[in-house]
């Protein structure tokens, strides 16, 4: 999974990218008029992960993975002219972060004030151009196709036109892909055209320290109001604050957070954001040689988890022996588990549920 970072300059976007890396670099690729992209993989932080291991003391430890870009976000003709490594960035991505402003700070200087729904509009304005410029450049080769041949849908990439006339229409109101309805046979009809302004987002808000705990600060009502309309969760963060939890050892970062009034760090709530809005789970493997979160879609079956782990395990899969994490954790131990009737067999079409425990049983 691929998540790329984006905002305006001075929002902030940088600092989030070392909040999730906890300031480790990445590998940084491109270069020239395009900037340069930063990539670094993140282990997802999972409670349920740091219990597991505590409980096996394995001799590996596989945590699930992210892979996080920081893309250049502007041109270097200035705002508003977006690069084209800007939009490679977000086409190679799965998943969208847009940080907006939301801070004051002095010394951070900006050309005009904090305004986050102007900010949060004009990028994702962007996208919704670089969408209509697909959607026109695709009308344009399905009219020279279809030249010369009878009109109606029973002509090639008729179908098509139809749903791409009424992108047209949508996106040319400013609206992204992402509002647009479509029936299973429109889905169908465009499903080559990777749409960016249909991109699942999640939008940060950088806020002031002063505002942290506070769900009703103006900036965050403003932006919640936005994403009600485009379905896009919001979230409140400081990355000054959440940079300072970053660098500290693992072992004093809840102390941190209490004495600062804060639930959960940032970065867990943002990684998890991203994990619910593509609809992923973790499931587990366990055992003294490794304990290992594997990374499925929410709705897989046991088959599609074990063909995860190993394409063998999926063609020769015989049963599959489940624990939920929950009962795991409760009972102490695996013996605890099984003395206490937690552990079942579960056949092919059984759907896999978050923090399941899984033991493949096969025979190829």
């Amino acid at each position: 999974m691929r998540v790329a970072l984006i905002g305006l300059p001075l929002a902030g976007k940088s600092t989030i990218f070392n909040v999730l890396t906890r300031g480790q670099a990445g590998t940084v690729t491109g270069g020239g008029r395009g900037g340069q992209t930063q990539i670094a993989v993140v282990e997802v932080p999972d409670r349920r992960m740091d219990a597991l291991v505590e409980m096996f003391r394995p001799r590996k430890i596989s945590p699930a993975n992210v892979e996080f870009v920081d893309g250049v976000g502007v041109a270097p003709e200035g705002r508003g002219h977006f690069g084209a490594q800007f939009l490679t960035d977000v086409r190679a991505s799965d998943a969208l972060v847009h940080v907006v402003r939301a801070f004051e700070n002095p010394s951070v200087p900006v050309e005009r004030p904090p305004d986050v729904l102007r900010d949060a509009r004009e990028l994702e304005y962007e996208l919704i151009l670089a969408d209509l410029a697909l959607v026109e450049t695709r009308l344009e080769r399905l009219a020279q196709q279809q030249k010369g041949k009878p009109k109606g849908s029973g002509v090639p990439g008729a179908v098509e036109q139809e749903v791409l006339e009424r992108f047209r229409a949508h996106l040319e109101r400013e609206l992204p892909a992402a509002t647009m309805e479509l029936s299973s046979q429109d889905r169908e009809a465009v499903q080559h055209l990777a749409f960016l302004s249909a991109k699942p987002t999640v939008l940060v808000a950088n806020i002031n320290e002063g505002e942290l705990g506070a769900e009703d600060s103006a900036p965050l009502l403003a932006l919640r109001e936005h994403g009600e309309r485009t379905g896009t969760p919001v979230l409140g963060m400081c990355a000054e604050v959440e940079m300072e939890v970053a660098q500290l050892p693992p072992e004093e970062e809840q102390s941190f957070l209490e004495a600062m009034s804060i639930a959960e760090s940032g970065r867990y709530r943002l990684i998890r954001t991203v994990f619910d809005l593509l609809g992923l789970i973790s499931f587990f493997t366990v055992g003294e040689d490794e304990v290992k979160a594997w990374t499925i879609h929410r709705g897989d079956n046991a088959v599609t988890a074990a063909g995860k782990i190993h394409s063998d395990l999926a063609r020769g899969f015989i049963r599959a022996e489940v624990v939920p994490y929950d009962a795991l954790a409760a009972a102490g131990s695996v013996k605890g588990a099984r003395d206490g009737g937690h552990y079942r067999l579960e056949q092919k079409p059984y759907v896999v549920q978050d923090g399941d425990i899984l033991n493949i049983r096969f025979s190829v």
